[in-house]
């Protein structure tokens, strides 16, 4: 803790003269605040870790929490206690009171951590309330919901980031870094996903073993009470953003390329039902559900620069965790899983190499000096990256590196997505969401910008 707490002292004066380009900034002040006050909506468990590493921050201070979950500001009270900071003014009387949060004076920043048919209401309000705004993923459900995201930050001047850990992963930093460098050649396509056998956890009501619940919704605890209703319901990419996220970076989406089309396909859906009956036996209540999501979603995107995205979602099947990239040009390509890597005229002729060597000497510079201080914060040390990103952007009132526009255009994926599949795979045009600017706004600076 004390690391971290030295390493932001050191970092605070000079990120107070850091030009984010591509900012757009409408007219917003951008003067330096040292210290940031921000507001939880949501404390489950991805909340309490946005909570956890705040306290570890000498520039915040947490004002207010928000929670419909008694239980769950129990929780974040006690980690507040337990690391002497004041307790924040508490809401969550019903679903709305989150709006009343909204009017505190003393709120800065708002971080929204709730399921994800909050996402893009809360964040709409927040932004409407004049409040820097942070988002997890997706951000948005809907077409609808993506351009009110748009709509709202170019009418309100307030700024939006969407919370895409991923991005700031080591693995995936030093390959961008590689893309910067051109070490892959001019980039002709992409490979992601989100593939992560998520059943544990759709179907776990807090009293059997770690594994093997068949309960969800009323009966489920955590994401089981909300999340798995989309897998009932929904026949699309509802996760996108784990994967595209990164991809969109390297491929400068918004910022002199865009997203243009996508079809999608769908497998059967099995994997849930297979789950059910044998873990709640053929009588089970919910094995009798007809589950509309299929087990292997695939979707492959058209960029205006001409480079193809295929992106996957697989979450209802056993199989080990991956997000399957790949990134390839014409001089060679990376692929996370294998860890392996191919440049011409380096590589052995039709082999492979380890990738490690690679990505050790193309370690982003963010990582080589900050990596230290980032261990403990979550997922590997990218929750630390992604929450400073936040707190920087907002302390001085600017342009996140993943914006507004970028929350629309990850997020559309998933409706585009159910459209494409209900229409047998009918190509579907993806808005334009930055009404023509993509063509001028400039790439991040992400060697540049390590605050």
């Amino acid at each position: 803790m004390s690391t971290r707490r030295t390493f932001i002292k050191q970092t605070a004066i000079a990120t107070a003269g850091i030009s984010l380009a591509p900012s757009m900034s409408l007219g917003q002040n951008s003067l330096f605040v040292s210290k940031l006050n921000i507001g939880l909506i949501g404390v489950g468990l991805r909340g309490t870790n946005h909570l956890n590493n705040l306290l570890q921050r000498d520039d915040v201070n947490i004002t207010a929490i928000c929670d419909i979950d008694s239980n769950r500001i129990a929780i974040a009270k006690e980690h507040m206690a337990k690391a002497d900071a004041k307790i924040p003014s508490v809401f969550g009387k019903d679903d709305y009171d989150y709006r009343n949060l909204l009017q505190e004076k003393n709120v800065d920043a708002v971080i929204i951590s709730t399921p994800w048919l909050w996402h893009t209401r809360m964040a709409v309000d927040s932004m409407k309330a004049g409040k820097y705004t942070g988002v997890e993923v997706s951000a948005a459900n809907t077409m609808e919901e993506c351009w009110d995201l748009v709509n709202t930050h170019v009418e309100s001047g307030s700024h939006l980031m969407i919370l895409e850990n991923v991005n700031y992963r080591r693995d995936i930093m030093a390959v961008l870094n590689m893309v910067r460098q051109n070490v892959f050649g001019e980039l002709i396509h992409f490979r992601c996903g989100y593939q992560h056998d998520l059943r544990f956890v759709k179907l776990n009501d807090g009293k059997t073993a770690y594994g093997k619940g068949v309960e969800f919704g009323d009966k489920g605890i955590s994401e089981s009470k909300w999340r798995t209703q989309h897998s009932l319901l929904r026949n699309g990419d509802v996760y996108p953003t784990h994967g595209v996220g990164p991809i969109a970076a390297m491929c400068n989406v918004n910022r002199g390329n865009r997203f243009v089309s996508m079809t999608s396909h769908s497998t059967k859906s099995i994997g849930i039902n297979k789950y059910i009956v044998e873990n709640g036996g053929a009588d089970h209540p919910n094995a009798k559900l007809k589950w509309k999501q299929g087990d292997v979603i695939t979707s492959t995107i058209d960029t205006a620069n001409g480079e193809t995205i295929i992106v996957t979602h697989d979450c209802n099947s056993p199989r080990p965790y991956s997000l399957g990239f790949r990134v390839q040009g014409a001089q060679g390509l990376w692929e996370v899983d294998g860890s392996r890597i191919y440049i011409e005229g380096q590589s052995e002729p039709h082999r492979w190499d380890e990738a490690k060597p690679w990505l050790e000497k193309y370690d982003h510079p963010l990582w080589q000096k900050f990596g230290e201080y980032a261990q403990g914060s979550g997922h590997g040390g990218m929750d630390f990256f992604v929450l400073n990103a936040f707190v920087e952007s907002a302390k001085q009132n600017i342009a996140p590196p993943l914006d507004a526009y970028d929350a629309a255009a990850w997020s559309a994926i998933t409706p585009l997505s159910e459209a494409s599949i209900a229409n047998n795979g009918e190509p579907q045009d993806f808005p334009d969401f930055t009404r023509g600017l993509w063509v001028r706004r400039k790439p991040y600076n992400w060697i540049k910008n390590t605050y």
